[in-house]
């Protein structure tokens, strides 16, 4: 079954590519891999912001990774064309926005993790790191960057 089914069949609706808020580009690719900068969390009404252990649930963190995964699906797909050409998630990199005695920082990057899987299957495994972080850009509650490899 194709991505695009996948995503279909799942009612997952990819959010447009958001352009970038600084002096970067959105990805790089270098031979069959690519590189998607950091993606923050935001949704139809704007950014998710907030700080995990205060002012932002577990359950809330964890929508806005998936947030950030759709956003990272929807980079990819901007920088490739078609889905179908994933062989691989590599690997995610997840910066919780939490206060320092927050320490389920890789439950709410499970938020990402677990798209990726859903979306494409054991290609989706991937290795990962899940880290604090004092505040991130726009008070957002989370950022992912993601390495995808491709056909």
């Amino acid at each position: 079954m194709s991505v695009e089914q996948t995503l279909t069949d799942k009612g997952i609706t990819l959010p447009a590519a958001p352009m970038p808020a600084a002096n970067y580009v959105p990805f790089v690719q270098s031979g069959n891999l690519v590189f998607i900068s950091g993606q923050i969390s935001a949704d139809d009404n704007g950014l998710i912001i907030g700080k995990l252990g205060d002012t932002t649930s577990l359950e809330d963190g964890t929508a806005a990774a998936r947030r950030c995964g759709l956003a990272l699906i929807a980079q990819l797909k901007a920088a490739i064309g078609n889905l179908d050409r994933v062989t691989r998630v590599v690997k995610l990199t997840g910066f919780v926005n939490s206060t320092p005695d927050f320490t389920d920082q890789p439950k709410v990057i499970n938020g990402c993790s677990d798209l990726m899987v859903e979306v494409f299957g054991e290609a989706g495994r991937h290795a990962r790191a899940a880290v604090s972080a004092p505040s991130l850009p726009f008070g957002v509650a989370v950022e992912i960057e993601a390495v995808f490899e491709v056909r």
